[in-house]
Order: structure tokens, then C-alpha cells, then sequence
């Protein structure tokens, strides 16, 4: 019987220590850390960075010579084709011939003059199925081709200003969407941390009321107190239950969002430790300001923007007339024979002037133009009003940080003063000096203090995130927000 008893109690304890949660005690800078690197919105911002790199790498590859190498291997037609006569009328004759043929071709745009610059060599080969069962070689040995618009928009230069501007404002995007991401952490810690602070607060409450709720009963009957205020105390427990439940409920929630957002497992109880030491740190707005001018997406973006606009009006001008150029130099050849296709060669060449000018559109085009022009005014005033308010934004942020400073020592001395004057007020409820509304009083002027408190450190370490994430600047170490953008795109 013994033995069977201590292996039911073995199998016991082993299932109770195997279903224990384990607790991993956490401070705010290795959760944001965490984060930073296994968070969903943190794959989610280097996601975006990664499609704006290989966006901006093919742009960089256009403006690279091009070879490529086109090849017919072979083609056999054997079909009826319209021929002219001398007289001018057609007959039909029946061709039966096989034809390949290959072209290698380097290619480069002209980022100067939006033209674009070839160089061909290409063979032809004929071999007649009919009758005469004839071959013929057709060689173009060298061709140096120039294709060039005269009054079009220039695209690759227009493209040299704006996608360069682009992925720029992709990287501080992404700087920024890190930084979103230590905000995003301070909010979920912050919550369980305040979660985790009500179920202390509400669990010595209910002790508080349990035990005063005793000395309450022992006080009704030597008949000290009313019956008014034993029901009272033993309402304030009851209320102590009630809270402690609801807190316990919070804190679940907070828990598993918090481990969610960290990737943590389902059986890791997080404790975060309070961050009850700050930077001193005081911002100067208009340093801040440059600092976010010169580093932050929505700078990089009214660039970007402002060229955009400037390339819809280049882009309508340049469709009010159209004259391109087509010219070709280079030699070919032709022949029975492979030898034959090369030796003698003959000169080459193509020269076309092509244009396209409207007589009668009704204003169509130059409408167009006014119609790019007002979207460019149109732009720009919204780029002022948009500049406006981020500045107005950024103020108001940095007189709310460096006003946090004042308002966390506030709450740090009134936490202070709250819990003594609550232990106060126990002792002196105790020996029957004050009244249970003053006793409550006190208790909740406790626990909004202590939460007060944290709601204080959460707001002074979400603004101070805030306006990283905006200048990009590290205040702390003096130095940029920076990162090995080409060691991260690897990962």
C-alpha cells in the first residue's frame, strides 16, 4: 500500500511541476530589444525595406549596360505568300525555306540624354527546301544603333532624382518602424506592468479588509462601532473579492498580448521589472526639429514628392510635340557561303527623323499641362500645410517629455505620501480615531497614486521613444539612430 502511495505521489507532483509556468523577470530595454528582433511588426517593417532595396537595386540595374542574345533555332515555313509583278499585279508563290538566326545585343541607356545606345552583331541563315535548294548568309558583323528623343521627357534622369529619394525615405521608414516597435513594447509592458501592480494592490486590500473586517466584529461586540459600519467593513471586503478577480482577469490579457508581441511561449509568465530610473535628458525643440528635418521619412518624403509633381509637369510638356531619332552605323554582308558573309563587307547605315506634332487637338495637351501644373501647386501647398503641422506636432511632443520629468517626480512624492498616510490611517482605524469613509478615503488615494506613478513612467518612456523614433537621434549616446542596413537585408 505504501509504495503505491508514493508512486501516486510522484505522478502528482511530476504533472504539477510540469504544467508550472515558468517566470522570466524582464526589463523594459531587453523587451524592447526582443522586440526589435522577433516581433511581428518588426518583420513586417523589414519586409517593406526589403521590397523598397530590390525596388531601388532594379533601378540601379537599368542604368547598367544591358547584353542580351536572341536566337531563331530554327523556323521552317512552307506556305503561299502575295508577290507583285512587274505590271503591278500580285500572284501568289509558294515559299518552302528554312530560317535561324541570331542577334547579340549590348544596350545602354544615356542617362543624360534619355536615349538609348546599342551595339549589334547578328547573323541570318536562308536555306531554300524547293527546287534550287539554295543558302544564303546575311551578316551584320558590327551596327552601333542610337535611339533618342528629341523634346520627350528625359525618364532616366528624372529617375536619377526620385529613386534615389525613394528608397532613401524607405530606410528612415524603417528606422522609424523599429522605433514604432519600442513604442508598441513600452505600451504592452507598461500594460501588464499597471495589470500587475492592481492585482498586488487589490490582493493587500483584500488582506487589509479581511483583517479590519475581523477587528470591525470584535469591535460591534464590545459595541464600540454601529452596525452601520461593520456592514461597512464587510461590504469593503466583498468589494476587495470582486476587484481582486477583475484584476486577475486584466492581467491575463496584458500577459498574453505582452508574450504574443515577444514571441514567447504559452507557459513563460513574464515579470516586468518597473524602469524607475530615467534618463536627464532635456530637448531642445528646434534642435530636435533640424534633427528630424534632416533624418525623418516625412522630410525625405516632401522631397520625393515635391520631384514627382515637377515630373508630371516635365512629363505633359513633353507631350506637346514628339520628334525622336533613329540612326545607324555599321557594315554587312551577304552570301552563299559563312566566309562569303563576312568578306567583302558593305557599309551600312540608317538615319530616321521621326515626329509627331498635333494641328487641331482643341487645347487637349496643353490642357494637360495646366491640369500637372495645378497638381503641382496643389502638392506644394499641402506640403507646406503638412510641414506645419509636424512641426506643431513635434513641438507639442517635446514640451510634453520635458514637462514629464516635473510630472513623474510629482507622482513619485505623492505615491510616497499616499501609502504612509494609508498605514497611518490603518494604525489609526485600529484604536477607533477615524471612521471607515476615512479609512476608504485614504485606500483609494493609495492605489490611484501607485497607479498614477506608472502611468507617469509609461507616458515619460513612450514620449521619449516618440521623438527617436521621429529625429532619429539617440539622445542618450549623442550619435544618429543607424543601423548595417546591408548585414540586416542578409538576414
Amino acid at each position: 500500500m505504501i509504495p503505491r502511495f508514493f508512486i501516486l505521489f510522484s505522478i502528482i507532483a511530476t504533472a504539477l511541476c510540469g504544467s508550472a509556468q515558468d517566470t522570466l523577470r524582464i526589463s523594459l530595454p531587453e523587451a524592447i530589444a526582443r522586440a526589435r528582433g522577433r516581433s511581428v511588426d518588426a518583420a513586417v517593417a523589414l519586409n517593406k525595406l526589403r521590397s523598397a532595396y530590390w525596388q531601388y537595386r532594379t533601378y540601379r540595374a537599368e542604368l547598367l549596360p544591358e547584353v542580351g542574345f536572341t536566337a531563331k533555332l530554327p523556323g521552317y515555313y512552307k506556305q503561299y505568300s502575295s508577290y507583285q509583278n512587274a505590271d503591278g499585279t500580285y500572284s501568289f508563290v509558294r515559299n518552302n525555306y528554312l530560317n535561324m538566326s541570331g542577334e547579340l545585343s549590348v544596350n545602354q541607356k544615356l542617362w543624360f540624354s534619355g536615349g538609348t545606345l546599342s551595339l549589334n552583331t547578328s547573323l541570318d541563315f536562308i536555306r531554300q527546301l524547293s527546287d534550287n535548294k539554295d543558302n544564303r548568309f546575311m551578316a551584320i558583323p558590327i551596327a552601333l544603333t542610337l535611339k533618342q528623343p528629341i523634346f520627350g521627357v528625359n525618364t532616366v534622369k528624372w529617375d536619377r532624382r526620385i529613386e534615389p529619394e525613394r528608397y532613401a525615405e524607405a530606410v528612415a521608414g524603417f528606422m522609424s518602424e523599429t522605433e514604432e516597435v519600442a513604442m508598441t513594447t513600452i505600451n504592452y509592458f507598461f500594460n501588464l506592468l499597471l495589470a500587475r501592480e492592481n492585482v498586488e494592490i487589490a490582493a493587500q486590500n483584500l488582506r487589509n479588509a479581511e483583517k479590519l473586517y475581523e477587528v470591525a466584529r470584535e469591535k460591534r461586540a464590545m459595541g464600540r462601532i454601529s452596525e452601520n459600519d461593520l456592514l461597512q467593513m464587510e461590504l469593503n471586503v466583498l468589494d476587495s473579492r470582486s476587484s481582486l478577480t477583475s484584476r486577475e482577469s486584466d492581467l491575463k490579457s496584458s500577459m498574453f498580448r505582452l508574450r504574443s508581441f515577444l514571441d514567447y511561449d504559452g507557459d513563460v509568465e513574464i515579470e516586468p521589472i518597473l524602469p524607475d530610473n530615467v534618463p536627464g535628458v532635456d530637448i531642445n525643440y528646434a534642435d530636435a526639429l533640424d534633427k528630424a528635418l534632416a533624418n525623418n521619412k516625412f522630410a525625405k518624403s516632401v522631397r520625393r514628392r515635391q520631384l514627382e509633381a515637377d515630373y508630371a509637369v516635365a512629363q505633359a510638356k513633353g507631350q506637346l510635340r514628339q520628334i525622336d531619332l533613329f540612326a545607324q552605323v555599321g557594315y554587312t554582308g551577304t552570301g552563299s557561303r559563312f566566309r562569303n558573309a563576312y568578306d567583302p563587307l558593305k557599309d551600312n547605315q540608317v538615319v530616321e527623323i521621326g515626329f509627331s506634332i498635333p494641328i487641331l487637338d482643341w487645347g487637349k495637351r496643353r490642357g494637360k499641362v495646366k491640369v500637372a501644373q495645378s497638381n503641382r501647386e496643389l502638392m506644394e501647398s499641402q506640403l507646406r500645410q503638412e510641414t506645419q503641422n509636424f512641426s506643431q506636432d513635434l513641438f507639442i511632443l517635446v514640451e510634453r517629455f520635458n514637462n514629464q520629468q516635473l510630472q513623474l517626480d510629482i507622482a513619485n512624492r505623492a505615491d510616497t505620501i499616499a501609502r504612509q498616510r494609508y498605514h497611518t490611517n490603518v494604525e489609526t482605524f485600529m484604536i477607533g480615531k477615524i471612521s471607515t469613509l476615512d479609512l476608504n478615503d485614504s485606500q483609494t488615494k493609495k492605489d490611484m497614486s501607485r497607479q498614477a506613478l506608472v502611468n507617469e513612467l509609461y507616458l515619460f518612456w513612450y514620449y521619449y521613444y516618440q521623438i527617436r523614433s521621429i529625429t532619429l537621434w539617440n539622445y542618450a549616446t549623442g550619435t544618429n539612430i543607424d543601423a548595417d542596413i546591408a548585414a540586416i537585408l542578409r538576414q
